[in-house]
């Protein structure tokens, strides 16, 4: 039998996980992305801080601004993250 558990407890837990964010590994990001997916919580700004090729939670990214863009550098992959800068 599967467990279930309501919306809010999902959140706790995955605000929980975000809030400790820097052992984690690409697996346990991986779980949490499921999670949020299964119980349709969006994760928002929390996706900006792991990579999203790798799932490694970024510890010392290479940052740029340019044109309202924000371009992160993961230091692991080397893969680039672009996102646009909100006002």
């Amino acid at each position: 039998m599967k467990k279930t558990i309501s919306k809010t407890e999902v959140q706790k837990e995955i605000l929980l996980f975000f809030s400790n964010l820097n052992n984690k590994t690409p697996k346990d990001v991986k779980k949490i992305k499921r999670l949020a997916m299964a119980y349709n919580f969006p994760l928002r700004d929390l996706r900006k801080t792991f990579c999203k090729k790798c799932l490694n939670p970024y510890k010392n990214p290479k940052i740029r601004i340019k044109k309202k863009i924000r371009r992160i550098t993961c230091e692991r992959c080397g893969n680039i993250s672009r996102w646009k800068i909100k006002k």
